[in-house]
């Protein structure tokens, strides 16, 4: 083979030959280098996991928020396959936009669960989009977001009651962060559809207050769905919780956590508040740790530093807590008092977390200074209007609160506390709240835009915007107004009334112009909660009241008008003296009587002279605080259930009258609001409850003139299911016994004067069945005395279904609560009334014949728990007429809140009708939003008491 010379030119051929050679050689020389080099370290091994390991440490600094996207959606996540789309046309829009200024006249448009268009609807636009829609004339009627509240217990505490759907509390110790109420939320609870007919779509659902820590609440829609699952109520469930997988990579939900000051917990355990502290204290610390290993471990991780890390450290039971330290859980914290609400900041600032309201909150408006020094912001305040005093912590709570918390830049949220204040009619809280001054933006966003802020869900809810869910409500009336009713609710755009039994009210749609309360707001912050509320008592000289618009009186046969004012030409004038109406017309009718010095010139403003309301179906008068022993006359011994002391003897039964205390705050706060007397009966958990009395609310003391109108007025008994206690025909047989005899000593007089007529017999009873029992006794004893008796129903929620046995039978209802709910089994049938009804418990006995009495609202049907609901007995008279479509008037309203009560429960006059109490109101009529009390007249007194 012949070589080449090497004085030869090589080939082009050879260079990329050679070039392989010098680059292979290269590579080889350097990753000897490189592998002796790693041959020094230690080997590392990366985990399988390690990308979601990284994912899972990223996200932990993620707060949460909706998915990318969300705002562009085209259906709703919560879309019904079929539901119909919706044209609400010619409505008068609150959007809640502009901060609760902007009002939008025209169409919406709601399609696949969401609100697709606002403003001008035509037909050419729903031709584009290919609709064929449900259209609704709306006739200008007012349409505002669902009502969103922040505190309920529907489902885990059933409706009616029922022990074995009794999910409040876990009872399990003191911090329980592990708990879900979704995991006890009953789908057949009947609050659903009752809160619904109130215009609520979206609550907040919390686990009870017995523990400091008390689980985890989930928001849910009322509506039902397809599925019939509690998973499928819920709002924006948590990722991981409905079966689907948690997704690093998008933002996690809000979470909510229950927590609880105070006297619950303390009292739960029987412990302290410094008990409750250290159990935060203790909770929180154990979280932190768990959250400190989490953090070393994704440092580590993030540097690439795989060895020695095992699983990531976590724990199911705290997770959440370390959630909440994290800023990813919303926490909701159950606290009344200052002490409270400042410790709970302290723990807040202490282990850095934000607190995204406190409930109930009654001295929150006293220190806003504290809640602006919790971490990152202050809380909200999710409050009650008027519900106070029910136990100590409660006990200076004002219904100013709201609008002083406002003006301190603290968001007001109102709430229902379901089943404590039904959320049926959670914005009877925010008119309230209105009329004490929030302004009516502030009042209207209370239930919807800062509520779902609260929520964590404001870019969902809480607003009639483009692209938010189609929870809307269209109302009869302006809600501000009182008695305002939906005429249709949709819960992601489907209607939830089948028929409504409701329409726009002509006549009802502005916001009512409410009272100026400032001086009464200066007062309450000057005394802390606590400010006098003793009138000025006028005893000589006169009183003149001008500009009278309105004037209601009473004689023998009820409650009449006098006049009415109608041309603003026109001047009502109402002297009085001595606290007894001596004139009444024009100026120069009563010329005579104002001549003389020393008159006392009052300018009611348009406003109305009316009886004074009598209260019913409370403790008035015995109670100050109602979970306070020591405030309370107390229980009487029930002789079905206990021996009867021996000192007392075998006839003895209990007065009210021997047990009275006057100047109470209730009592005070009802005379305020026009509510001059109260028939009382001894507070009682059993049969015989004993003798009830007929006081005076304005009076000082028992010895005072006028204080006692009454001594005894009627018997009272109660026949209800118990839980352990006698059969309901043990206590029929017992009651039998009363009244047929023989009879013993004073209690046996008192039910011989039932059986002669003298006395009325009042029986607290809820069950349709029991009545007829009861009208079945009385016929038997009026078979055997020969004289009709006297019998008066109280509570009485089903006796709509003997309505005319009832009219037939002369027995008269007292209503309490006038706007019945099934709290419990035996009063489960009620009529729900509007919009669900076209007839309410009222109508119906009222059109059948039958005498009706209203008694308090309240909570729970609970006597010793509603003396604070005695001061809005105004407005529930007011509700009557107003939701009564003409049926009842005003005057039958009113009688229905005075002289039928005081026939019902046997209180005789000593006097004319013409002298009893008479109210003054400034600006409007007592049975309104716009009237403020500012004067009492008592001819039994002699005495006119100013409250201005």
């Amino acid at each position: 083979m012949e070589l080449p010379s090497l004085g030869r030119r090589p080939s082009k051929r050879i260079w990329p030959v050679l070039s392989v050679f010098v680059l292979a050689a290269l590579y080889f020389s350097i990753d000897i280098r490189l592998l002796s080099a790693r041959d020094s370290r230690p080997h590392v091994r990366v985990p399988l996991h390690a990308a979601d390991t990284l994912a899972k440490c990223r996200s932990l600094s993620v707060k949460p928020g909706p998915p990318p996207g969300f705002s562009d959606r085209r259906q709703s996540d919560r879309y019904e396959p079929g539901t119909t789309s919706v044209l609400i046309r010619n409505a008068s829009i609150w959007t809640g936009l502009d901060d609760g200024g902007e009002v939008v006249h025209g169409d919406i448009l709601l399609e696949n669960g969401l609100i697709k268009h606002i403003g001008s609807v035509t037909y050419a636009l729903l031709k584009v989009l290919n609709l064929n829609v449900t259209e609704i004339d709306a006739e200008g009627a007012w349409v505002t977001p669902g009502i969103v509240d922040v505190h309920s217990h529907i489902a885990v505490g059933s409706s009616p009651t029922l022990g074995g759907a009794q999910d409040f509390n876990s009872l399990k110790g003191l911090t329980v962060p592990w708990v879900r109420s979704v995991d006890g939320l009953n789908t057949h609870d009947e609050s659903y559809a009752l809160s619904i007919a109130g215009g609520v779509t979206t609550s907040l659902i919390l686990p009870g207050s017995a523990d400091a820590i008390g689980g985890q609440a989930f928001a849910i829609k009322l509506r039902s769905t397809s599925e019939r699952s509690s998973s499928s109520l819920l709002v924006d469930p948590p990722y991981g919780l409905n079966g689907t997988q948690v997704d690093y990579h998008i933002p996690p939900r809000w979470r909510h956590m229950k927590h609880a000051c105070g006297e619950n917990p303390s009292g739960s355990y029987s412990g302290t508040r410094m008990d409750t502290a250290w159990s935060y204290r203790e909770a929180y610390e154990r979280a932190r740790q768990i959250k400190a290993k989490q953090d070393e471990y994704c440092l580590k991780a993030f540097a690439d530093e795989w060895d020695g890390l095992k699983e990531f450290p976590e724990d199911l039971q705290w997770e959440a807590l370390v959630d909440i330290l994290r800023g990813r859980v919303k926490v909701q914290t159950h606290c009344y008092e200052a002490v409270d609400l400042d410790a709970f900041v302290r723990l807040s600032n202490e282990f850095q977390f934000p607190v995204a309201a406190f409930h109930h909150a009654h001295e929150a408006y006293l220190v806003p200074a504290v809640l602006k020094r919790a971490y990152e912001h202050p809380p909200a305040i999710a409050m009650f209007a008027a519900f106070a005093r029910y136990k100590r912590e409660a006990y200076r709570h004002s219904e100013f609160a709201p609008r002083i918390l406002n003006e301190q830049g603290i968001k007001v949220v109102m709430k229902s506390d379901h089943p404590a204040i039904q959320s049926r009619w959670l914005l009877h809280e925010a008119q309230q709240a209105h009329y004490y001054g929030l302004p009516a933006n502030v009042s209207l966003a209370s239930v919807t835009t800062n509520a779902a802020e609260v929520l964590g869900l404001d870019y969902r809810l809480g607003y009639i915007k483009e692209g938010y869910d189609a929870d809307l409500v269209i109302w009869d009336s302006h809600p501000l107004t009182l008695g305002a009713t939906p005429v249709q609710v949709f819960i992601d755009g489907i209607p939830q009334l089948q028929t409504s039994f409701t329409k726009k009210k002509e006549d009802r749609q502005a916001a009512p112009i409410t009272p100026s309360f400032d001086e009464e707001v200066k007062a309450t912050v000057k005394f802390v909660g606590l400010p006098p509320l003793e009138p000025t008592p006028i005893t000589s000289g006169g009183v003149l009241f001008r500009n009278v618009s309105s004037m209601w009186r009473r004689d023998g046969s009820g409650v009449h008008s006098v006049f009415q004012i109608h041309s603003a030409e026109d001047e009502g004038i109402v002297f009085v003296e001595d606290g007894e109406i001596v004139c009444s017309g024009s100026m120069g009718t009563c010329a005579a009587f104002v001549n003389g010095g020393g008159v006392k010139v009052i300018n009611l403003e348009g406003g109305s002279i009316t009886p004074a309301l009598v209260s019913s179906g409370a403790v008035l008068g015995l109670q100050e605080i109602a979970m306070e022993a020591s405030t309370s006359d107390g229980a009487v011994f029930d002789a079905l259930q206990g021996s009867i002391p021996a000192v007392l003897g075998e006839g003895s039964i209990t007065r009210a009258v021997d047990g009275l205390m006057f100047g109470t705050r209730d009592a005070l706060l009802a005379y305020r609001s026009g509510v001059s007397t109260a028939v009382t009966s001894p507070i009682s958990t059993g049969l015989l409850g004993g003798l009830s009395t007929y006081i005076s609310l304005g009076a000082k003391h028992g010895l005072e003139d006028g204080a006692v109108l009454n001594e005894v007025t009627a018997v009272h008994v109660a026949v209800l299911h118990g839980e352990g206690g006698p059969s309901v025909s043990t206590q029929i047989a017992a009651l039998r016994r009363l009244l047929l005899g023989p009879y013993t000593g004073e209690r046996g007089a008192s039910f011989e004067a039932v059986t002669k007529g003298k006395l009325p017999l009042v029986v607290n009873v809820k069950n349709a069945d029991i009545m007829a029992s009861l009208l079945k006794l009385k016929q038997e004893v009026e078979t055997v005395s020969g004289t009709p008796i006297k019998m008066t129903l109280v509570g009485a929620g089903e006796a709509h279904l003997l309505a005319t046995e009832l009219a037939a039978a002369n027995v008269g209802v007292i209503v309490t609560p006038p706007r019945p709910f099934p709290y419990t089994w035996e009063g489960r049938r009620i009529i729900q009334g509007p919009p669900i009804t076209e007839q309410s418990l009222v109508t119906t006995l009222f059109a059948h014949g039958v005498t009706v009495g209203i008694g308090h609202q309240g909570t729970t049907e609970s006597v010793q728990l509603s003396g604070w609901a005695a001061r809005n007995l105004r407005w529930d008279a007011a509700w009557a007429h107003i939701g009564s479509y003409g049926l009842i008037s005003m005057e039958d309203a009113l009688n229905m809140a005075t002289t039928n009560v005081e026939k019902l429960l046997g209180v005789t006059g000593t006097r004319r009708a013409l002298d009893s109490d008479t109210v003054a109101t400034k600006g409007g009529e007592l049975l309104s939003f716009e009237g403020k009390v500012v004067a009492v007249t008592s001819p039994r007194r002699g005495v006119v008491d100013l409250f201005e």
